[in-house]
């Protein structure tokens, strides 16, 4: 599956979603972006059952002030609506990897209680 481009448009919609939604933080004068775009591709080539949505900041600023995106790229992990996931930094392959079995192993009902619990 290609990747989805995220805007303030559709983003709510993509996100919110059942299932898992990893977003790209990303620009185009990044040098970290650039390097990390290939394996972001590639990662969603192979996991067609995860959504994979880039956020270009420069093009959707309000939606990256939204989310306080200061550095990039930044790769956010949303399961179900609920974000398990964000940190500034290119990940390798195998790191990216390893962040989508977590986030596939995550117990949700769990978290949905910890949410409710929380409130």
């Amino acid at each position: 599956m290609a990747t989805v481009e995220l805007t303030s448009t559709n983003f709510k919609d993509v996100v919110s979603a059942e299932g898992t939604v990893l977003v790209d933080f990303w620009a185009s004068w990044c040098g970290p972006c650039r390097t990390f775009a290939p394996v972001f591709e590639q990662a969603s080539e192979r996991h067609t059952d995860i959504t994979f949505g880039k956020v270009d900041t420069e093009a959707e600023v309000e939606l990256a002030q939204t989310f306080g995106i200061s550095s990039i790229p930044t790769l956010m992990a949303v399961r179900d609506g609920v974000v398990l996931y964000a940190e500034p930094g290119a990940l390798p392959a195998p790191a990216l990897e390893e962040l989508i079995e977590k986030v596939s192993a995550v117990d949700m009902d769990q978290v949905r209680q910890e949410i409710a619990e929380a409130s």
